[in-house]
């Protein structure tokens, strides 16, 4: 690729890391800023524009990838999401856009009030995101990779259509049409996710999940259930894996997002998944960062229990004391670096942990 010429070593590397293995050295992404002299881009005429125009989006990413160093596993990406959580949009939530994010207002007062769910080509978000992914497509292939948008399924999207208080109490009330509810959602989720698999011409370029910047030799995705942090291990076990397991199998290649304290009460369910490949740490607001030794029990308890770890914003100076604790097998890390030469050296001295 224009932008990542070592692209097919870094496939190379991500397929060793699916396999719990490595190649010469820990799986590593390494990002620093490229001294380079770039022309403006116009800036959006608003929010709509921002969210979705694709000539904005796709200007501000080429943008982005002229201006970094992509070492390691690190690879540049068109971002095709609309918010985390865009398939509450194409399911009929109205969204919110504001500069930073996107939210998504209730549909109904409960799981049981929600209108019936179908897929919706017509849907103005889903048009708006297969166009963006079309152009990424046609001017990016050779240089950079089109991603699939940030989805989320489960009690996640559920919570988006009823609104969290509600989901909360129904989870006691009316746990019937709670796993009715997610069973829908998650059928969807793979009616839009394998319409956007074939757009991006996954059975010959593999795919990516850019939201955490992972690529797979075929249908590759982030799982995960944020609302779980409010909810009981016996509660995640009924109403959250079975749908994660059902996902899982149907995919090639996926990672789980931990999210926060309150989430690692799960994590002894999260292993017991038989598909899961891998399982995505984030500590959350004010906790210690993705490479602090708080943390290294809980690591190598999920690598002993074979599956991979996915640790993306560690600190450049943690990431070496982290590997070498951990070992290189099924460990992906995510870092940035000050500058090229520090990517590259830090790169190099990789091979000797």
């Amino acid at each position: 690729m224009e932008f990542k010429p070592d692209w097919e070593d870094a496939q190379e590397h991500f397929i060793a890391w699916w396999n719990h293995s490595s190649l010469k050295r820990v799986t590593l992404a390494v990002c620093a800023p490229r001294q380079v002299s770039l022309r403006p881009i116009q800036p959006p005429a608003d929010m709509c524009a921002q969210w979705l125009d694709p000539d904005f989006r796709i200007a501000s990413a080429e943008r982005g990838f002229a201006s970094t160093y992509f070492g390691g596993e690190a690879f540049p990406w068109l971002d095709t999401h609309i918010g985390p959580g865009s398939l509450a949009l194409y399911l009929g939530c109205p969204g919110i856009l504001h500069e930073t994010t996107v939210w998504y207002a209730p549909v109904a007062h409960t799981p049981e009030d929600v209108p019936p769910l179908a897929f919706d080509p017509q849907n103005e978000w889903w048009v708006a995101t297969v166009r963006l992914a079309e152009e990424g497509m046609k001017r990016g292939r050779g240089r950079y990779l089109t991603s699939f948008p940030d989805l989320i399924e489960n009690l996640d999207t559920v919570a988006s259509l009823v609104g969290t208080m509600s989901l909360l109490y129904a989870l006691i009330d009316d746990p019937s049409n709670v796993k009715r509810l997610t069973h829908e959602v998650n059928d969807l989720y793979f009616r839009y996710y394998d319409e956007f698999y074939e757009l991006l011409d996954g059975p010959q370029l593999g795919s990516c999940f850019s939201a955490f910047q992972i690529w797979g030799p075929g249908k590759t995705a982030k799982l995960q259930c944020d609302f779980s942090a409010m909810i009981s291990p016996e509660m995640f076990a009924e109403f959250v894996v079975p749908d994660l397991a059902e996902q899982a199998d149907r995919l090639d290649f996926s990672a789980y997002h931990l999210d926060g304290p309150n989430a690692i009460c799960h994590v002894d369910e999260l292993v017991r998944i038989p598909k899961l490949n891998a399982i995505q740490w984030t500590p959350g607001a004010g906790a210690p960062g993705v490479g602090n030794e708080k943390w290294w029990p809980m690591y190598r308890r999920i690598l002993d229990a074979g599956k991979g770890l996915l640790l993306l914003g560690t600190a450049y100076e943690e990431v070496e004391p982290l590997a070498r604790f951990l070992g290189p097998d099924g460990v992906y890390i995510g870092t940035s670096a000050p500058t090229v030469e520090a990517a590259e050296d830090l790169l190099r001295r990789a091979e000797t942990w």
